[in-house]
């Protein structure tokens, strides 16, 4: 019975530790310490011509120029399988896709209209593309609805000369 009582807090010690660390919002899954930043993603499918790009985003009478660093973007090309039954292993590698993208981080983005000078240079540092437009960012769920809302987010992808936003 000693041994039992004092082997009692012990068990009590462990499952509370047990309990902090699930991260479980009481929908029954995990959620992962996973975060998003607000900011802009831009993505430049045809990035042959992009050298640089710079980004103005403003609201509530405050804006930020933050730096975009621009990346080589890709794809996923299969590399085969090594047999068509239900257990056949599967490969596939990146490959360069000729697009660019990159991330801007705006400290407080609101989920709010903002409004965002966009620019693309070409490697002479001339501005080649520069629009004009009005985005309301949305909120980001990195880990999934049920774990919280994370800081919002848009995503402006340019081709043909147009601006699409998500």
């Amino acid at each position: 019975m000693r041994a039992l009582l004092r082997a009692l807090p012990l068990a009590a010690a462990l499952l509370a530790l047990a309990a902090c660390g699930s991260g479980s919002d009481g929908a029954g899954r995990p959620c992962t310490m996973i975060g998003s930043e607000a900011g802009v993603n831009l993505v430049v499918p045809d990035g042959s011509r992009v050298a640089a790009a710079s980004l103005r985003a403003c609201w509530n009478g405050t804006c930020q120029e933050p730096r975009i660093v621009l990346t080589p973007t890709s794809k996923a090309v299969s590399t085969g399988c090594d047999g068509d039954g239900p257990d056949a292993v599967c490969g596939a590698s990146a490959s360069p896709d000729g697009g660019k993208s990159g991330f801007a981080r705006l400290h407080g983005l609101p989920k709010a209209p903002v409004q965002i000078t966009l620019k693309l240079r070409d490697a002479e540092g001339r501005a080649y593309f520069t629009h004009r437009l009005d985005v309301t960012p949305r909120a980001t769920f990195p880990n999934g609805p049920d774990c919280g809302e994370g800081p919002p987010q848009a995503v402006l992808t340019v081709a043909n000369g147009q601006v699409t936003v998500r």
